[in-house]
């Protein structure tokens, strides 16, 4: 994958944001987000099956699919804690937690169920959703630490800086939650099996050139959002 493809894959995922930003807005409601945020995680688990090459011109990375959709949660995870706190956002991670547990159990069930006798992609299928019980406890136990992680830095950062430089709290709540993500999955998920460093490497440096991609994104989604309720109201007393 070129430099110019994963800017066009992100900006093609992040502008989802910009809905959900409108809709939260529109009806504030966090429901359109969560929506999105609980998508993007269930199919990023099932990308993660296929480890893909980045070819960015400087240099050559090598990263699961995943990558490219789980970076873009933790802008979803920003927009929701900007408009609605912390509480909603680990009420939308704890969401997107029991769903991908609820992937994992029927991913096995229909996997174990018996195909008919003209059912001849069985081993495709397999390959696909059957993901071995390491990677898939090495994406749970990545994506609940991390995504807390990414919350909590954000609210501190937020109060720090009395709500200014937006920017900022998407950059540094996001770089050291992927980080660590990518530490705690490719570890758990690969060791022994595959280089756990080059991975670890090229996982988090994509991350972060995505997170970079969505500042912009980032802040469009927070002009749509505009003030909480509750600043609105302070602001005209």
């Amino acid at each position: 994958m070129t430099l110019s493809l994963l800017i066009l894959w992100t900006a093609a995922i992040s502008l989802l944001t910009v809905f959900g930003a409108w809709y939260a807005r529109r009806y504030d409601r966090s429901d359109a987000l969560i929506a999105l945020y609980v998508t993007l995680v269930i199919f990023a688990n099932i990308a993660a099956s296929k480890t893909i090459v980045f070819s960015l011109g400087f240099a050559e990375l090598f990263a699961p699919a995943t990558v490219l959709i789980f970076s873009v949660t933790f802008l979803l995870t920003d927009i929701v804690n900007e408009r609605f706190g912390k509480k909603e956002t680990q009420r939308m991670i704890l969401i997107a937690l029991v769903a991908q547990i609820a992937l994992i159990l029927f991913s096995y069930l229909v996997i174990k169920a018996q195909g008919a006798p003209f059912f001849e992609h069985q081993a495709a299928f397999e390959a696909i959703l059957g993901s071995v019980p390491r990677i898939v406890l090495a994406s749970l136990i990545a994506f609940y630490v991390s995504e807390n992680i990414d919350a909590h830095l954000f609210e501190w950062l937020k109060r720090l800086t009395h709500g200014k430089h937006l920017w900022m709290r998407n950059v540094f709540s996001s770089i050291p939650a992927m980080f660590i993500d990518s530490a705690l999955f490719v570890t758990i998920a690969f060791y022994g099996v595959m280089p756990i460093l080059p991975l670890i490497i090229g996982q988090s440096i994509i991350k972060w050139l995505v997170g970079v991609i969505d500042i912009p994104f980032m802040y469009l989604s927070r002009g749509i959002l505009g003030k909480r309720p509750e600043e609105e109201s302070r602001s005209l007393t």
